[in-house]
């Protein structure tokens, strides 16, 4: 939980106090709270077992945040990994996820990663989510030459638009991802793709930043009316991933309850009902499970006042947390300290030479000054694991808080 303390007036997570840490640490710096993370992976399973979403595979977005402290706490509760590199799919392993546990997403897999994939477990990975006939007719031959038999899923583009940021909709088809139905239905009997895979599965995945759940419901339908069409049965349907975060605190956007509601709704109406296979439910969940254990610390070099402009120019930049330059997004900024300072609008600026390295504009604070530090809020998916050297800057450090309330690197 994060607060702040009402005796010593500063920012506490777990109870444990960032103004002593960022005493010790060089700003900027990412935190992590175990506690925060596992909470939000427990709440998304026992949402889906409430909605009776029987042995969900949870596969986390490793995409979100790779760090391998958040990945093997993860691991250590049951969670699976959805990765889209060989890089992640190492980082999967080597945190104890295990490989039948594991789904392989993204349009443009080489053969070293396929053939990685493949050797990962005697009988590979948990799926493979082809996203075209071309790279299923290359995970068919590299099968061969590995005398195995890969387990693939198709990833239908259920030609869906939904509402979120253009860069992060995934499910229309003008997008890279996905095959269209009339393709998939075409090719299931091409004797080329399917001499060493197996057809187990289905999947969709139409964004991410999900706050409005109309457009899931029809990919669902989408998925659905295609495996009836296809006259198979599967072993699982993997719905994807992309629940939004509550970023603004408005406390109106769908909770994982409501989210699991609308997916356990949706099979039953467009599936269960019209057969009797139950395939299992694979979800890809990323920031919904690591966004709001994260906190990005960072301090104030100095201020400066341009006219009616007040601007904190402080350590962190878009080299180390890039969502608000990339796609406009809000983060809640708290100053690590309680103050009764004058309250005026303020522009969060980085030192990085573009104009967009601004982590929030107009935000009523506390006049701020230099040295005072800050947190930005729920970074804990796409910040650390999006930063970059831009400017020939080092990345910032990463640090995890323990259920036991111990600091460590990581």
């Amino acid at each position: 939980m994060t607060k702040i303390n009402d005796k010593s007036k500063y920012l506490h997570i777990d109870g444990v106090s960032i103004n002593e840490i960022a005493v010790k640490l060089k700003t900027p710096f990412y935190i992590y709270s175990e506690t925060t993370l596992s909470e939000n992976y427990l709440k998304f399973k026992e949402a889906a077992i409430e909605n009776k979403i029987i042995n969900p595979l949870i596969c986390f977005a490793l995409k979100s945040n790779p760090n391998k402290k958040v990945v093997k706490s993860l691991a250590k509760l049951g969670a699976g990994a959805d990765i889209v590199s060989g890089g992640e799919l190492k980082r999967s392993l080597e945190c104890g996820i295990c490989p039948q546990k594991i789904v392989f997403s993204g349009v443009g897999k080489t053969e070293e990663e396929i053939n990685l994939a493949l050797k990962s477990h005697k009988n590979g990975i948990y799926s493979f989510n082809v996203e075209s006939f071309e790279e299923l007719e290359l995970i068919n031959k590299l099968a061969a030459k590995a005398k195995k038999t890969a387990r693939v899923a198709l990833r239908l583009n259920p030609q869906v638009q939904v509402k979120t940021h253009k860069h992060i909709s995934t499910g229309f088809k003008t997008h890279k991802f996905g095959l269209l139905r009339e393709d998939i239905l075409k090719n299931l009997k091409q004797r080329k793709y399917w001499s060493h895979t197996s057809l187990v599965g289905l999947s969709i995945h139409i964004g991410s930043q999900l706050t409005c759940l109309k457009a899931t419901d029809k990919a669902i339908k989408e998925l659905c009316q295609l495996a009836l069409e296809t006259g198979k049965s599967f072993e699982f349907f993997d719905v994807g991933g992309g629940l939004g975060v509550d970023y603004e605190r408005t406390k109106d956007k769908p909770s994982c309850f409501d989210y699991m509601k609308l997916v356990s709704n949706a099979l039953e109406k467009y599936y269960y009902t019209r057969t009797n296979d139950r395939p299992r439910v694979v979800f890809e969940p990323g920031r919904v499970i690591s966004a709001t254990s994260g906190h990005f610390i960072t301090k104030v070099i100095r201020t400066k006042t341009s006219g009616d402009c007040f601007f904190a120019i402080v350590d962190g930049g878009m080299n180390d947390f890039v969502r608000t330059s990339l796609y406009g997004a809000y983060h809640e900024i708290i100053p690590i300290k309680k103050s009764k300072r004058k309250v005026v609008s303020t522009d969060i600026v980085g030192p990085i030479c573009e104009t967009a390295d601004c982590f929030g504009s107009g935000i009523m604070l506390p006049k701020l000054m230099a040295n005072d530090i800050i947190s930005v809020s729920d970074v804990g998916a796409y910040g650390h694991s999006m930063s970059s050297n831009y400017n020939m800057r080092d990345k910032p450090r990463e640090f995890f808080i323990s259920k036991k309330g111990k600091v460590s690197k990581c």
